[in-house]
């Protein structure tokens, strides 16, 4: 049976593909918001990483959690709690919604690590272990919740006002019942790693290795949220109509999203440490190109491979550390994803300021160089 046949893998995909597609209206909320609230757009990025940082840095706490009391209630939980909170930020007047916002984030960082731990550990309850494959169609549902979260939230704004997400919100219900009636533990028993923990090797080794994981995490992160937050900003700055650089940033989006499933297929068959490698030295070599080919036909080919080769390592990697956790595989992909997710913001404000110094033809030669570094740091990693 495939995974996507298999009613646990996805109710917990599905329940993530609705908190992301929820999570893809803050930036439409807070437009709305800015008018009667009289938010710059410094207030706009203060408020959108606090939400981004509230998201992030508990999830290894609700990974934590899911390691003691399972997926289920900590996904179904999450979920209703995100719908909730974003439905009070809605309707409840002045900056108190931005403050219940950024608290609505807490239902993000529940989902995630759980849910990631859900996939992971059902995929290898298949033949020859399948845990990339399903960590990458795990993320490939929230992607898609993500893409098509601003399409429908426009229409609905659009006929009714900011009253009209809350027809939107609604679908955490039904899904969060589905996901509460189908999640079950996975039969797997846990890894003895009595032989090959890192206590076990020396330490100085295991060191460069965690620090090269580390810095892998936070390199590609980084090229890869340069290029989701700013590629519409350059276009815009070049003159060209949003459903033009909207195009481009939905294929360098979608790319993304298919290289994350190929990565993972290919993580399974092959060296996990070869695939990262291989996927970040083509991501750097597309990247050099993409500022040269901006304005001609070719971006059109350029940004999907540079999403695809970008993305396809970030399953391999939450696999990677949660290996590293055996016993606390929850706990574990809350780090890895909490970390990935605060990395990239910090990494993007750096870039913004470079954007501004030096202009965005330079920001992206430099997210170039970044996709080379973490191709590097995957050359330091121990093992698989």
């Amino acid at each position: 049976m495939s995974l996507i046949r298999d009613r646990s893998f996805l109710a917990n995909a599905v329940a993530h593909g609705v908190v992301d597609m929820i999570n893809s209206l803050r930036p439409m909320l807070l437009a709305v918001l800015s008018v009667p609230l009289g938010l710059t757009n410094a207030m706009i990025g203060l408020i959108g990483a606090a939400y981004t940082f509230s998201g992030s840095l508990t999830q290894p706490l609700f990974g934590l959690l899911a390691d003691k009391i399972g997926s289920r209630w900590v996904v179904m939980a999450g979920l209703l709690w995100l719908a909730c909170m974003f439905g009070l930020a809605l309707v409840v007047p002045g900056y108190a919604a931005l403050v219940i916002l950024i608290f609505a984030a807490l239902g993000s960082g529940a989902v995630h690590p759980a849910g990631a731990m859900q996939a992971t550990l059902l995929g290898r309850e298949y033949p020859r272990n399948r845990e990339a494959t399903a960590a990458s169609l795990f993320f490939l549902f929230g992607t898609g919740g993500f893409s098509i979260g601003p399409v429908i939230g426009g229409a609905l704004l659009d006929l009714w006002g900011p009253p009209g997400l809350l027809l939107l919100l609604l679908t955490a219900v039904p899904t969060g019942i589905y996901a509460a009636s189908n999640l079950r533990r996975p039969a797997v028993s846990i890894p003895d790693t009595e032989s090959d923990s890192p206590a076990n090797d020396p330490a100085p080794i295991v060191r460069r290795s965690l620090l090269a994981f580390v810095l892998l995490t936070a390199f590609r992160s980084w090229s890869q949220m340069n290029m989701i937050t700013f590629i519409p900003k350059f276009f815009s700055d070049l003159g060209y109509r949003p459903v033009l650089y909207g195009t481009i940033a939905t294929a360098y989006s979608i790319g993304m999203a298919l290289g994350g499933v190929a990565g993972g297929v290919l993580g399974d068959r092959y060296s996990k440490r070869r695939v990262i490698i291989i996927s970040m030295v083509l991501a750097a070599g597309t990247l050099v190109l993409f500022p040269y080919v901006a304005q001609t036909p070719m971006v059109y080919l350029v940004a999907p491979l540079a999403g695809a080769f970008a993305g396809a390592p970030h399953g391999i990697i939450v696999v990677l550390g949660q290996r590293m956790l055996p016993r606390r595989v929850g706990a574990a992909s809350g780090l890895v994803l909490g970390f990935t997710f605060a990395s990239g913001a910090v990494g993007t404000l750096i870039s913004g300021l470079q954007a501004d110094l030096v202009g965005f033809d330079a920001v992206f030669l430099t997210t170039a160089a970044i996709a080379a570094v973490a191709a590097l740091m995957a050359v330091r990693l121990k093992t698989d």
